[in-house]
């Protein structure tokens, strides 16, 4: 069923611990980005067991299975978007379901909207969680930033990935960034049209983020500088390496991996 209106056909918000976004409407197809526990989103399209979906956190769309996610109501939908929404700072942990008496885990980057006294409730259902988590606020410091991205070093690089066990390069920096509480675009050429741009690798801090682009000249990495001659970023794995006008310079190959193409500033 296609939306032929701006308005969504349903409401929902993922109660598992990463649910798989997808370029088409069926299993088989490539995972483009995944929605992290107590990450909302709206539907704009339903397909038989699959539901077309934008992801509230960065407008990002793709196609979800139906009985991935929980449906809840508009006005649910609208008090989740306003209140206070704790991000889990722990890399992975239990969350406790009373309502349905079951546990299950949540991952680092993970939303809980509306936590207090380390409980919450999400459309009559109560959870209950023991970990680490921050209400992030501005002002955040490029050395707590730097600090999140080393959470991730050495996790495996995966397509579509925004999880320590498996991230893509825009994923990773998208997931450093919300843990400070600053929201990116989901893609690393979305992400190029955000900031301040810096106009040398010599006027750069660390948290600043270096985009490079293939032979075509499209933007197809990102990473974040840890200094002026170092850069952690996914390739492979979250990974650091060398850094200088040209790109980035892999020791072990003794070659350069990606071409530089610009440096933004979001802090």
């Amino acid at each position: 069923m296609e939306n032929f209106n701006n308005k969504p056909i349903e409401y929902g918000i993922s109660h598992l611990a990463a649910i798989p976004v997808r370029k088409h409407p069926f299993n088989s197809s490539e995972m483009t980005s995944q929605v992290l526990f107590g990450e909302s989103l709206t539907v704009i399209e339903k397909y038989h067991n699959w539901r077309r979906i934008r992801c509230s956190y960065d407008n990002y769309t793709g196609w979800v299975n139906s009985a991935d996610f929980q449906v809840i109501s508009e006005e649910s939908y609208i008090s989740i978007s306003n209140k206070p929404t704790a991000v889990v700072t722990d890399l992975v942990q239990i969350m406790f379901d009373h309502t349905r008496n079951r546990m299950f885990p949540v991952l680092i980057g993970s939303s809980l909207p509306g936590l207090n006294e380390q409980s919450f409730e999400i459309e009559g259902i109560q959870y209950s969680f023991d970990g680490a988590a921050v209400c992030p606020g501005v002002g955040t410091h490029c050395r707590k930033l730097v600090e999140n991205a080393y959470m991730y070093l050495h996790s495996p690089y995966l397509w579509g990935g925004r999880m320590p066990f498996g991230i893509d390069c825009s994923g990773f920096v998208q997931m450093v960034y919300k843990l400070c509480g600053i929201a990116l675009l989901r893609d690393s050429s979305q992400q190029a049209t955000q900031g301040d741009i810096v106009n040398l690798l010599s006027e750069a801090y660390p948290g600043d983020l270096a985009f490079f682009d293939d032979d075509e000249g499209v933007i197809n990495h990102v990473g974040i500088l840890l200094d002026r001659n170092t850069i952690i970023h996914a390739s492979g794995r979250v990974r650091t390496d060398k850094i200088d006008h040209h790109g980035i310079f892999n020791e072990e190959t003794r070659q350069y991996s990606h071409k530089l193409r610009l440096l933004r500033r979001i802090l």
